[in-house]
Protein backbone atom coordinates (compact mmCIF):
# COMPACT_ATOMS: atom_id res chain seq x y z
CA UNK A 1 0.00 0.00 0.00
CA UNK A 2 2.85 2.51 0.72
CA UNK A 3 4.36 1.77 -2.38
CA UNK A 4 1.31 2.45 -4.19
CA UNK A 5 0.51 5.99 -2.50
CA UNK A 6 4.31 6.70 -3.22
CA UNK A 7 4.10 5.84 -7.11
CA UNK A 8 0.59 8.09 -6.66
CA UNK A 9 2.83 11.00 -5.43
CA UNK A 10 5.29 10.83 -8.13
CA UNK A 11 2.57 10.59 -10.84
CA UNK A 12 1.12 13.81 -9.61
CA UNK A 13 4.18 15.98 -9.19
CA UNK A 14 5.58 14.75 -12.69
CA UNK A 15 2.28 15.30 -14.18
CA UNK A 16 1.73 18.65 -12.72
CA UNK A 17 4.81 19.85 -13.87
CA UNK A 18 4.47 18.35 -17.38
CA UNK A 19 2.61 21.23 -18.49
CA UNK A 20 3.16 24.62 -16.28
CA UNK A 21 0.26 26.21 -18.71
CA UNK A 22 -1.79 23.75 -19.95
CA UNK A 23 -5.18 25.70 -19.12
CA UNK A 24 -3.53 28.47 -20.59
CA UNK A 25 -4.89 29.53 -24.69
CA UNK A 26 -1.72 30.43 -26.27
CA UNK A 27 -3.01 32.50 -29.02
CA UNK A 28 -5.04 34.75 -26.46
CA UNK A 29 -1.39 34.95 -24.18
CA UNK A 30 -0.17 36.42 -27.60
CA UNK A 31 -2.88 39.38 -27.96
CA UNK A 32 -2.15 40.04 -24.61
CA UNK A 33 1.62 40.11 -25.04
CA UNK A 34 0.85 42.24 -27.84
CA UNK A 35 -1.11 44.85 -26.37
CA UNK A 36 -0.09 44.82 -22.70
CA UNK A 37 3.58 44.15 -22.80
CA UNK A 38 5.12 44.88 -25.35
CA UNK A 39 5.45 48.50 -25.66
CA UNK A 40 7.34 48.58 -21.87
CA UNK A 41 9.56 45.58 -23.52
CA UNK A 42 10.20 47.53 -26.92
CA UNK A 43 11.41 50.70 -24.74
CA UNK A 44 13.57 48.49 -22.67
CA UNK A 45 15.13 46.14 -25.01
CA UNK A 46 14.46 48.20 -28.58
CA UNK A 47 13.56 46.10 -31.60
CA UNK A 48 10.43 44.41 -31.20
CA UNK A 49 10.74 43.53 -27.34
CA UNK A 50 11.41 39.95 -27.25
CA UNK A 51 14.93 40.38 -25.93
CA UNK A 52 13.21 40.31 -22.64
CA UNK A 53 12.91 36.75 -23.47
CA UNK A 54 16.31 36.01 -25.11
CA UNK A 55 19.01 37.73 -23.19
CA UNK A 56 21.72 35.63 -22.50
CA UNK A 57 20.97 36.98 -19.11
CA UNK A 58 17.63 35.87 -18.69
CA UNK A 59 16.16 35.58 -15.03
CA UNK A 60 13.84 33.16 -15.71
CA UNK A 61 14.68 29.83 -15.36
CA UNK A 62 11.62 27.79 -14.31
CA UNK A 63 7.78 27.90 -15.09
CA UNK A 64 7.04 28.93 -11.75
CA UNK A 65 9.67 31.95 -12.17
CA UNK A 66 7.97 32.80 -15.20
CA UNK A 67 4.65 32.58 -13.60
CA UNK A 68 6.15 34.99 -10.91
CA UNK A 69 7.38 37.25 -13.75
CA UNK A 70 3.91 37.24 -15.41
CA UNK A 71 2.11 38.36 -11.85
CA UNK A 72 4.90 40.93 -11.19
CA UNK A 73 4.61 42.60 -14.51
CA UNK A 74 0.77 42.62 -14.62
CA UNK A 75 0.88 44.15 -10.53
CA UNK A 76 3.51 46.83 -11.16
CA UNK A 77 2.54 48.22 -14.00
CA UNK A 78 -1.38 48.09 -13.39
CA UNK A 79 -1.81 46.11 -16.40
CA UNK A 80 -5.28 44.72 -15.32
CA UNK A 81 -5.15 41.15 -16.09
CA UNK A 82 -7.07 38.78 -14.57
CA UNK A 83 -5.39 35.68 -13.03
CA UNK A 84 -6.12 33.45 -16.42
CA UNK A 85 -4.77 36.39 -18.71
CA UNK A 86 -1.95 35.48 -16.58
CA UNK A 87 -2.00 31.76 -17.72
CA UNK A 88 -2.87 32.30 -21.44
CA UNK A 89 0.48 34.83 -21.53
CA UNK A 90 2.21 32.35 -19.83
CA UNK A 91 1.38 29.74 -22.23
CA UNK A 92 2.20 32.16 -25.55
CA UNK A 93 6.05 32.96 -23.45
CA UNK A 94 6.51 29.08 -22.64
CA UNK A 95 5.52 28.01 -26.24
CA UNK A 96 7.54 30.40 -28.04
CA UNK A 97 10.31 31.03 -26.12
CA UNK A 98 10.79 29.27 -22.67
CA UNK A 99 9.93 25.78 -23.37
CA UNK A 100 8.99 24.41 -19.89
CA UNK A 101 7.81 21.05 -19.58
Amino acid sequence: MRYFVLLSALFITVSAQAAPFENGDATKGKAIVDKQCSSCHISMYKGDGSGVYTRADHKVKTSSQLKARISGCNANTGAGMFPEDETDVGAYLNKTYYKFK
